[in-house]
């Protein structure tokens, strides 16, 4: 695709290590390789994703903010708006995006120029919907990266359907293609156990509360053992429920795992018990390394997963149905490589990054083209 040049300003809020914000160094780094100038502004003090940006050459600002009611920010954010006069500001993330409407408001920049972009359905902090229902006319888009997100805040946010995009999101298959397997015997299982693994951060909104009453439950002839690998405010919790369950000994928390690709391609089964998401990367992932798949019918993960055709989905909370759909792809292999094969082939056709971000670029040029004729 030819390129259409101009100066994007990103805006985030944090540039901590996390799924949104590596998901702005990708894209930027793509940008950059189609003829793009490119910023990035953090809301908070930058931090590690920040320090990758730099090392590829991008100019990086912070705006200093120290919580989500440092509304300093503003101020300071409209200063470097003024400073870098960008063509596009793309703003990410609930307080970017309040941040971002209200400085280039301030800093004379047409709101058509603006696209705050929402990556979760916000299940938890709910006053973030009525917020965003009061000032999403502040930009001239909405983003979301899944369907169920822009239902969510067409529904819970109220935000008119014309005024939301679906930008769908996605991965690079080869990534997880290009990783060699993990030796199994480095793992802290026994060889020949059947491995299920959960990838994420622990968290409550993951429902592994219900994942390990469920494997709790599992017949012992299955002879399965749970990887949970990720870390989180409810590690302690969760394995005082392990030990609770007299499951500790078939329980491992392997921690945060830099080599997940490789994991995935050594175990049997992915399972992703949660109660919401946005686009879960975890699950993408999952589906790129043609692993069978059991999860809930959440938002994000009901977008992904077709039932008995690319994985398993169950209620969320629903912990029968769940143990009867671990069971299930356990002790069938046949239909377990099905729904592995079924899921692969679907990330490639219609969850590629390629596609996504010839989708932001079709969005960029049609904010650029509309800009230049006013």
């Amino acid at each position: 695709m030819s390129t259409a040049g101009g100066h994007i300003l990103y805006v985030i809020t944090d540039l901590e290590v996390g799924g949104v914000p590596l998901h702005l160094l990708r894209l930027v780094s793509e940008m950059r390789t189609r003829g793009y100038q490119t910023t990035v502004v953090s809301i908070a003090p930058s931090g590690p994703v920040g320090d990758q940006l730099e090392l590829e050459g991008v100019t990086v600002h912070s705006c200093g903010g120290r919580g989500g009611r440092d509304f300093r920010v503003i101020g300071r954010l409209a200063q470097l708006l003024r400073l870098e006069r960008p063509d596009i500001v793309h703003a990410m993330l609930f307080h970017a995006n309040f941040a971002a409407r209200r400085a280039a408001k301030k800093a004379g920049i047409a709101r058509d120029r603006i696209l705050c972009e929402i990556q979760t359905v916000e299940v938890e902090r709910r006053w973030h919907l009525w917020v965003d229902r009061f000032t999403h006319r502040g930009c001239r888009l909405t983003i979301g990266n899944a369907p169920s997100v822009i239902e969510h805040l067409h529904a819970k946010a109220r935000i008119p359907r014309n005024r939301l995009r679906l930008v769908r999101g996605g991965i690079d298959p080869a990534r997880i293609a290009d990783a060699p397997k993990l030796d199994r015997s480095t793992l802290p299982a026994p060889m020949g156990a059947k491995l299920v693994l959960w990838t994420g951060r622990l968290d409550p909104i993951k429902g592994l509360s219900t994942l390990l009453a469920a494997f709790a439950r599992l017949e012992p002839d299955l002879t399965a053992h749970l990887l949970l690998a990720g870390d989180g405010p409810l590690r302690a919790e969760l394995v005082q429920q392990a030990v609770a369950l007299g499951i500790r000994h078939r329980t491992h928390f392997l921690g945060v795992r830099h080599d997940v690709p490789s994991l995935l391609k050594a175990v049997d089964l992915f399972v992703f018990p949660s109660l919401t998401e946005g686009l879960p990367n975890a699950l993408l992932e999952a589906m790129a390394a043609g692993r069978p798949i059991v999860t809930t019918d959440a938002p994000g993960c009901r977008d992904l997963i077709e039932h008995d055709r690319t994985g398993l989905i169950v209620p969320c909370g629903d912990t029968p149905g769940l143990i009867r759909a671990l069971a299930a792809l356990l002790s069938d292999d046949e239909k377990a490589s099905r729904l592995g094969h079924a899921a692969k082939c679907e990330v490639s056709e219609h969850w590629h990054i390629h596609r996504t971000y010839d989708a932001y670029e079709a969005l960029y040029r049609e904010v650029l083209g509309q800009a230049d004729d006013r």
